[in-house]
Order: structure tokens, then sequence, then C-alpha cells
């Protein structure tokens, strides 16, 4: 069977059945949706969010998009989509406006709402009004949380993802060398990973970028390295310098997430010792992981080990997240996340402070001295019954190293 390379109709089939589940547990009369994602994730129209909204509404009986007129072509063919309105532009245009008018349209007479917010974001500039001036609104969270527990299509993407991030990650350790440019080594890793996907993929690759490749491969290097985000050094590779790479690729949107800390030549006795200590940390957290464990419980047992070690000033983030879609997605390896979970000011539970089956998570606790970085992450899903490691670059000191020979 071959591995699927796009989210199969049926896939949002049940997503906007899930959706009607949630609205017929309350008393609105539509699902309304302004983040980009989220409407991706129902209807598979994806959108650059911007000044102009987008914006979506599912009743029981029917699915409404409002967009701008630059949108309108390619969201007619969307089979789950049944009404399409449109206005001119923004500021000419009056998108919330334009929503209500499509709401009057529909079926159902829509007097309340659940959204999952009470109006378009402020992208790039955009200010109108809230949907609280036409409409009761009670705001929700319901597709953020299906997002959590990934279906094994889903897992699919995010697996496929994963095998071409090596191939990108492969690529970028093949191309490093002393006086080569970080980001010219970059551009060649990724583009020449995206060619191999896209020749070996062919019309079943998702068309989902815009001038780049799908893989990306590159790294911070360097003293930038000690800055968990640091930035693409305007310097050339030099003997020792440690290198943290990253490397990706989207499968129909979905992402991967694959770090590794490497040296270009032999490490000092010091990188050496960092590196060990930094990957001990991330076996700790990969052998806490499971269904039913607590989310909580991997990021303090990481935190316990770099206080015994005497480095826990060296440790500036948690643990990881979840990714899929999104490069970071809730719920977050984090050790306040159990009271996170109980806090009145989100809407989790109990059950929303553990690990369960479906949840894809990287795994990257990171040391940070003065003058380098020391980061692993891996993408691992939870099953019905353990884990599986979804990257699978070696993790070992002598695989990371490239030789200056």
């Amino acid at each position: 069977m071959s591995t699927p390379t796009r989210v199969p109709p049926e896939e949002f089939d049940s997503r906007l059945e899930c959706i009607r589940e949630h609205l017929a547990e309350t008393d609105a009369d539509a699902g309304i949706w302004f983040g980009a994602t989220s409407i991706e994730y129902l209807t598979g129209f994806d959108h650059i969010q911007t000044e102009r909204p987008v914006i979506l509404a599912v009743t029981d009986e029917e699915v409404a998009l409002t967009v701008p007129r630059l949108e309108v072509d390619r969201v007619q063919e969307n089979p789950w989509i049944d009404i399409v309105a449109h206005y001119d532009d923004y500021p000419g245009g009056e998108p919330v406006r334009t929503a209500i008018e499509m709401f009057e349209g529909l079926e159902r007479p829509i007097e309340s709402v659940a959204a999952d917010a009470e109006g378009a974001p402020g992208t790039m500039g955009y200010q109108g009004p809230a949907l609280t001036e036409f409409l009761e609104v009670e705001t929700h969270r319901w597709v953020s949380r299906m997002r959590w527990e990934k279906s094994e299509t889903e897992v699919e993407l995010i697996r496929e993802s994963a095998k071409w991030a090596n191939l990108g990650h492969r690529y970028l350790a093949d191309y490093t060398e002393v006086g080569a440019h970080p980001a010219t080594v970059s551009q060649r890793a990724s583009m020449d990973a995206s060619r191999a996907m896209l020749d070996a993929l062919g019309d079943q690759y998702a068309p989902r970028t815009r001038g780049g490749g799908p893989v990306h491969a590159g790294y911070i290097t360097g003293e930038q390295t000690r800055l968990p985000h640091g930035h693409t050094a305007n310097r050339r590779l030099e003997a020792g310098d440690a290198m943290i790479t990253g490397a990706t690729a989207t499968v129909d949107g979905y992402y991967s997430e694959l770090e590794r800390t490497m040296f270009l030549g032999e490490p000092t006795d010091e990188q050496e010792h960092y590196f060990e200590l930094m990957c001990e940390a991330q076996d700790i957290a990969i052998d806490k992981l499971g269904p039913g464990v607590p989310i909580a419980a991997v990021d303090r047992a990481v935190r316990e080990y770099v206080e015994e070690q005497g480095i826990a000033d060296l440790a500036q983030h948690h643990v990881g997240h979840n990714i899929g879609l999104g490069g970071h997605e809730p719920p977050y390896i984090d050790r306040g996340w159990g009271d996170h979970c109980e806090s009145e000011h989100t809407t989790y539970n109990s059950d929303d402070a553990v690990m369960q089956p479906g949840h894809v998570w990287t795994i990257e606790p990171g040391i940070y001295t003065e003058t380098d970085g020391y980061r692993h992450s891996d993408t691992i899903a939870i099953t019905e019954d353990g884990i599986e490691w979804l990257t699978y670059y070696p993790r070992d000191l002598e695989s990371n190293i490239i030789s200056l020979e």
C-alpha cells in the first residue's frame, strides 16, 4: 500500500461531523472560524492569513465561507464548502458585514454563534468590527483541541515528512565544509532534497509552497548556537564550529522536526561533555513518554536531571511541543502544563494533562553555554502501547562529527 501524501476526503467529512456534534451541545446556531489553520483543517482550503479576513461558518446542514475577491477562484472547487460570499478587498470591502449578510442567506437563521474569536485577528494591520457588534458570540477552542490527537493518516503524513527531512539533513551534512557559508549550504541542501522529493512523489505531491521547495534544511553555527533562536550567522564555517541543525518537509501542510548538534572537526572535551549531557537529557525525556503519562512529568524529569548535573541555568526552555499543521502546537511538554489545565483561564480538564495515542511530540531539551548550544530534536508519536520514532537520523557523537579530511 502506498504512503498517503494528502489528507483523504473522508478525513474532512469526519472533522466536520465532529464539529457538528460540538455544535449540537450548545445553543449556538453556527460555529465560526477566523483562524487560517482551523479553516484548512476543517475544509482543506489553505490560504495565507493577511489583512483580508477569511470567515468560515458551519451549521448543522451547511458550510459557508466569506473570502476576499482574490480567493474566490481558489475556493470555488472545494467540495466541502457549500456557499461562498466575497468582498472586494480591504479596507474597501467590509469582511464582517459581508459574512453577516452571508449568514442571513443560510437555511438556518443565525442569531448566536460559537466562534474561535470575537473578531478577525489584526493581522497586517486589519482593523474591523467584531462579530459581537452583530451577534451573540461564545468563544470556543474546538479545532485546536481536535488537533491534539492525530489520526492514523495524519501520523502517516508526518512520517512522510520525516523521511524527506532526513534526506535534507543528509545533504546538509554532506555539503558542510570549512569555508562554506551556512546560508548557501542550507539553500543547496534544501533544493536538492526538494528536487528528490518532487521527482519521487510526482503528481502525488500536494502543492503547498510558494516559490520555495517542500524540504528545508539549515543550521545556526558557532556562537549563534548558544541562542535557542539564533540567526544564521554571516560568517563562513570554521574548523571546530558547533552547529545546531534543523530539517523539515511539508506534506500536505504537515510538518516533522529533526534537529541535531554537529561539529565541524573533532569536538573539544568541553563540547563532548555537554553533548553527552544533552543526549542523556533527551534519553530521559523519551524514556518517560507513553500513553497516560502526565505531560508535565516529562519536563520535570529533565529538570531534575539538569539540576542534579548542576546545569539548570543552562536549560532555557521546556522539553517539547506537539507538531502537525503547525510547527508549534499545544499541548506543550512543560512542568507547568498540569497546573495550566486546571486553571480557570483555560477550557482544559484533567484528561488533557496526560499523553494520549495520536499525540506527536518534538523532544528537544537544550543546553546553552556561554559559547555553544547543544540540542537534538526528534519527532515521536504516542501509540496505544508505547511510542514510535518518526525521525531517525543518528544521534550519537561520532555520527554528528563532520570530518575535516
